[in-house]
């Protein structure tokens, strides 16, 4: 009696439609893309004035550095293996980890929440429903084009295992590295026509097979779906109440058939609960082991992680690179 209660009072609450589960994750999303977005004009004004064009100083921005998985993943080793932060990316480091975190605490909500990436491939998939165009590949062809990001994912890993401490540290602290950020914008300011067309067959593709990118091509997000299978948070399904009408299975982004588990385990669920909020028979829970959890506990499970990653780098110092802004300077006059 008392669980139908719960049920009905759940379902109650999301059919306001004011504080939804997609409501909340699309308002965390935003935050962050807009907090990208900043940092991004913030590297901008940065590398005018690091190369003379401007004569007002503006501070390099940490957050840009979450752009820089390679030099992050690098810096992580070096951690593992000589117990010291990297100084080059420091904050690139600090935002990898808070994602491996999320991968075990919100079932990847770094993707699901975080990811300004992940908001442009959800917002595409949302429009290829609406236009109609999007379809589900068959399982012949899903299954292979969805091995290329653990390809991807294999391939880095494998190139990074095999190096030794002096090839890490010769990498990060090469000028390379050191300007990553700035190669990484100008691929947008200056990009190519290879870029464009790559760019737009995302695009393209992304209206017709759900969430090409975070499914597909994200060797990121292979990463911490394979962490995430060893999650106790997952979304459970009660046998006993399921009509099994699908519902749950339509409504997932990532294409996984809900229906036919008691417990979504797949290294693809990135904790986005639109699965729940679909479910009209109130059999679908984000659980903890066996025990149920409010639904808005995995966006402000992945919220409160990466802030508090923020917070806590910034009061132990590897937020900020302590590398000074002149000796830098020197580096991004260089040509990219």
């Amino acid at each position: 009696m008392r669980e139908g209660l719960e049920r009905s009072a759940r379902k109650r609450f999301i059919g306001l439609g004011l504080f939804t589960p997609e409501r909340i994750r699309r308002l965390i999303q935003a935050g962050f893309a807009a907090a990208c977005v900043l940092a991004g004009w913030r590297l901008h004004l940065f590398l005018l004035w690091a190369r003379g064009e401007a004569a007002d100083f503006a501070p390099r921005p940490p957050l840009a550095e979450g752009f820089l998985p390679i030099s992050a993943l690098l810096g992580l080793k070096k951690l593992l293996l000589s117990a010291q932060w990297d100084l080059i990316h420091p904050a690139g480091l600090v935002i990898l980890l808070a994602a491996l975190a999320t991968a075990i605490l919100s079932r990847k909500g770094f993707c699901g929440y975080v990811c300004p990436v992940g908001l442009l491939s959800n917002g595409m998939e949302r429009l290829g429903r609406k236009l109609g165009t999007l379809r589900r590949p068959p399982k012949w062809i899903d299954w292979p084009i969805m091995a290329v990001k653990y390809g991807f994912l294999g391939f880095f890993l494998y190139s990074i295992l095999g190096m030794s401490l002096p090839q890490v540290d010769a990498f990060l602290s090469s000028p390379y590295n050191l300007t990553a950020d700035a190669r990484m914008l100008a691929f947008f300011q200056d990009i190519s026509l290879v870029g464009i067309g790559v760019l737009v067959a995302l695009v393209l593709g992304s209206l017709l097979v759900p969430n090409l990118w975070c499914r597909n091509l994200c060797p990121y997000g292979a990463l911490l779906g394979l962490l995430a299978l060893a999650s106790p948070v997952a979304v459970r399904r009660d046998t006993d109440t399921c009509a099994g009408c699908g519902r749950c299975s339509r409504a997932c982004p990532m294409a996984i058939r809900v229906q036919d588990t008691p417990r979504v385990n797949s290294p693809e669920c990135m904790g986005c609960l639109s699965c729940v909020q679909a479910c009209k028979d109130g059999c679908l829970s984000m659980s903890l082991g066996r025990r149920r959890m409010p639904w808005i506990t995995m966006g402000l499970a992945a919220l409160l992680i990466m802030l508090g990653a923020w917070l806590l780098a910034e009061a132990a110092g590897v937020w900020q690179s302590p590398i000074p802004a002149h000796m830098l300077r020197m580096f991004y006059t260089l040509p990219l």
